[in-house]
């Protein structure tokens, strides 16, 4: 299974600050924060931080099982192997001055 992340910050990080307000209120009624901490970001981890939520909002072309990276790079390779870069002619030189 893919593991990438595409984020401003890590899932602790995005917990502590979507759930100060709810962790602060746990511990003034003298609740286990950590525990809860640990519950939110396991939460976040599993709906954000994973390509496919990427790949469904179009931030990346494509999701590429480990198992056909390999596969994948040398049929990219192969197709690059061939290729000529046609650049089109000047319009004008450089004019000496």
């Amino acid at each position: 299974m893919p593991t990438a992340e595409i984020a401003v910050m890590g899932a602790s990080g995005a917990v502590a600050v979507l759930c100060a307000k709810e962790a602060k209120a746990k511990k003034d009624a003298g609740e286990d924060v950590k525990a809860f901490l640990a519950e939110k970001e396991e939460e976040y981890t599993e709906m954000f931080a994973n390509p496919y939520q990427a790949a469904q909002y179009g931030y990346i072309d494509d999701v590429i099982e480990p198992r056909n990276t390999r596969f994948r790079i040398c049929r990219a390779l192969a197709q690059l192997a061939t290729k000529r870069q046609n650049l089109p002619a000047k319009k004008h030189g450089c004019m000496p001055m």
